[in-house]
């Protein structure tokens, strides 16, 4: 177990509509120095197929997806005692202020990706924001449970909430 301090900047602009919370970034995606980094996670995946786009490779082309589509990035936890990738055994979490975000963006939504970001977004952040959260199911590739079908359902809910 390691004590995990975030090192990501959150992505999000004035223009931003919704905010997509993560629990933390796992150790490839603070590797590679961008969210949802490991080659088999299929955030980035069902994000551009959403949005009939194609696949979405760099770091760069993944902010401007963000920016051009109203999207905030960024997680729930500023840090945490994790093992590994593992949100199942996160312990002494504590929140990221998501006020300068929700302050500075036209947030009108937001989802979180997984259940221990849903669990700890209501417990620690919505007392603050009174923005209920609108969880998804993990994009982890651990989270074979869901298929890729049923993750695109799901995460096309965002489209709701989008200008058109």
């Amino acid at each position: 177990m390691a004590v995990v301090e975030h090192t990501l900047q959150p992505i999000y602009d004035q223009n931003a509509n919704v905010l997509i919370l993560g629990t933390m970034p796992s150790p490839k995606s603070r590797e590679v120095g961008f969210y949802y980094g490991h080659p088999q996670n299929r955030f980035w995946k069902v994000l551009a197929d959403i949005f009939h786009e194609k696949p979405l490779l760099t770091i760069e082309e993944k902010i401007d997806f963000l920016h051009r589509h109203h999207l905030a990035l960024w997680d729930v936890l500023k840090s945490c005692d994790i093992q590994g990738a593992e949100d199942a055994s996160i312990k002494n979490p504590i929140p990221n202020d998501l006020t300068t975000i929700l302050k500075e963006a036209n947030i009108q939504a937001i989802f979180t990706t997984g259940k221990k970001a849903t669990d700890f977004y209501m417990k620690y952040i919505y007392p603050n924001t009174n923005i209920p959260a609108i969880g998804l199911p993990s994009t982890s590739p651990a989270n074979r449970r869901i298929s890729y079908e049923q993750l695109r359902e799901e995460y096309a809910k965002i489209l709701n909430y989008l200008p058109h």
